[in-house]
């Protein structure tokens, strides 16, 4: 049967056999499949996760962080590998139900305070450190309008175009213009907002541009998906201009790497337990 004779079911029911990247883990169903502990670290905050652009958005908040001095954010990163199914295990599905990374588990607080979503772990430690979340009402509001802005609309551009433009195992050409339609429309959004901001919320670097850099400005970029050219991201000049500016922060050099596990293995640090693991991940890429 062709796509264009395709019906949909009166009741849908899974295909076992669905292809894919994600094919063999994608269930209808949550909770947990296997009962396996996480592991802990020594440091106040540990961090469940994997160097996706929704993982980054979190090591790069804890290195900006720390590079401001607030030694209370050290945090131990632990990988979860989800193309394995790690986030699939008891101990990350008690942290975060919803079976996504990232997830995490402030262990300074009695009983510790879980963390789960991106954007919420990206405000809490805004609000527990008192960083990059402005304090006045109209600074605040500003940027949580873009951080929200950023929670409802990078699934379009991952599930959606990234997913059919680079992952499906059948190219689609309606889903592809569909979702390259509004990947382009949400570009274009960030470039006139840019027009008349260094960064996203106004003058000052916040969690906004923490949030959406690792999406859009990645993929203007050519980071990720290998799209810039399909999409013609030079023509979005603000962006460039304020992705550029983003990538050359050394925080976010070194989150940006944080449990990543695919690319140039220089660019890979599955774990970090310590700022020093930075160090050695440099001496090694020298020695090679």
């Amino acid at each position: 049967m062709s796509d264009n004779d395709y019906q949909p079911a009166k009741v849908w029911t899974e295909k076992k056999d669905a292809g894919g990247t994600w094919g063999s883990i994608n269930r209808p169903t949550a909770g947990p499949r296997s009962d396996v502990a996480l592991p802990t670290g020594k440091h106040p905050l540990q961090l469940y996760s994997m160097g996706t652009p929704n993982g980054q958005k979190v090591t790069i908040m804890l290195e900006e962080l720390l590079a401001l001095n607030v030694n209370d954010a050290e945090y131990d990163a632990h990988l979860i590998r989800i193309g394995e199914g790690d986030q699939f295990k008891s101990g990350f599905v008690d942290i975060n139900p919803n079976s996504k990374i990232p997830a995490l588990l402030d262990v300074t607080t009695t009983p510790a305070t879980r963390v789960f979503e991106s954007g919420a772990i990206l405000l809490y430690l805004a609000e527990k450190f008192g960083h990059f979340l402005p304090k006045d009402p109209a600074g605040r509001t500003e940027t949580l309008n873009w951080l929200f802005w950023l929670q409802g609309s990078a699934p379009y551009l991952g599930g959606g175009f990234g997913h059919f433009y680079a992952y499906a195992p059948v190219k689609i050409e309606y889903a592809i213009d569909r979702f390259t339609m509004e990947a382009k429309r949400q570009l274009d959004v960030l470039d006139r907002q840019l027009a008349g901001h260094r960064y996203i919320a106004g003058e000052d670097y916040t969690i906004a541009d923490i949030a959406i850099w690792p999406w859009y400005g990645a993929l203007v970029r050519g980071m990720v998906y290998d799209a810039a050219e399909f999409l013609d991201a030079g023509a979005y000049q603000n962006v460039q201009r304020w992705a550029d500016e983003i990538a050359q922060r050394p925080a976010v050099k070194r989150g940006r790497i944080v449990n990543r596990t695919f690319g140039d293995p220089s660019e890979q640090l599955h774990e970090r337990h310590d700022a020093s693991d930075f160090d050695l991940k440099t001496e090694d890429k020298q020695a090679k």
